[in-house]
């Protein structure tokens, strides 16, 4: 059978049907709104993380969205991280098993902080994202901004995590 005889009946159309998911959420809403009700959650104002937020995933940087927000970078950091944010940890996946053991109480600070090569304030932010999990309504009010924010790589689950090889 040649390509010619299994096109015969094959058609091309102008047009095609959109096929999608169907969602309902809050995502018409500004973002400021739907971050007002979770503040506590977050290391800053709404307004100032929303601000972060926003300036982030347009493709700014994160001391440069702080500077917008008027708020530290560090803060502007853990306002991400709990956003669900990927990418803001300053330390690689060793230095968080480090830190990660400092936790538990298997080092002293001072031989962790050595270990990972990271500043202070590196090691103070390490730290925080290590014990702060991305808080899931601040993550699902985020969610519509676009990549890095509140949605994971459709093939995450497939593919794993870096750390569990350590």
């Amino acid at each position: 059978m040649t390509l010619s005889e299994i096109a015969a009946g094959i058609e091309v159309t102008a047009e095609q049907e959109r096929r999608g998911v169907a969602t309902v959420d809050e995502t018409g809403k500004e973002l400021l709104d739907r971050l007002r009700p979770h503040t506590e959650q977050l290391p800053c104002t709404s307004e100032a993380a929303a601000t972060v937020v926003e300036t982030h995933v347009g493709g700014t940087s994160i001391a440069e969205s702080a500077r917008e927000a008027g708020i530290a970078p560090v803060t502007a950091a853990k306002a991400l991280h709990r956003c669900g944010v990927s990418g803001v940890t300053p330390l690689s996946p060793m230095a968080r098993r480090i830190v990660r053991d400092w936790l538990d109480g298997q080092l002293p600070r001072s031989e962790a902080v050595e270990l990972t090569g990271a500043t202070e304030a590196e090691f103070a932010l390490g730290t925080y994202i290590e014990t702060h999990e991305p808080a899931p309504e601040l993550v699902t009010a985020v969610a519509d901004l676009g990549n890095g924010t509140g949605t994971e790589a459709p093939l995450a689950d497939a593919v794993g995590s870096v750390d569990e090889f350590l």
